[in-house]
């Protein structure tokens, strides 16, 4: 089973970015941030998230895996840990 990962950006990415960004949904926060979501199936996949953000020029915020609740319920997250934030990444 794929973990879910957030990945926080400092941009705004309109809708036309998501197709840079397969299997991941776009959210855009009040803050002017965009959140990545979605399911990412291994470390490698990971790796090549990060990299898309890194060559388009984006500033990455953070990075969160979350693992979904095993009895179904796909919108509600059992534990979070925080990978990379603005603080903790320079």
């Amino acid at each position: 089973m794929a973990d879910i990962y957030q990945i926080r950006v400092k941009e705004h990415l309109d809708d036309r970015w998501a197709n840079r960004f397969e299997g991941l949904t776009l959210f855009h926060q009040e803050d002017g941030t965009t959140l990545l979501s979605g399911p990412v199936p291994d470390q490698a996949a990971l790796h090549g998230l990060l990299m898309k953000v890194r060559d388009l020029g984006l500033t990455l915020l953070a990075v969160v895996r979350t693992e979904p609740e095993r009895n179904g319920s796909a919108g509600t997250d059992k534990r979070q840990d925080q990978i990379c934030s603005l603080d903790q990444c320079a």
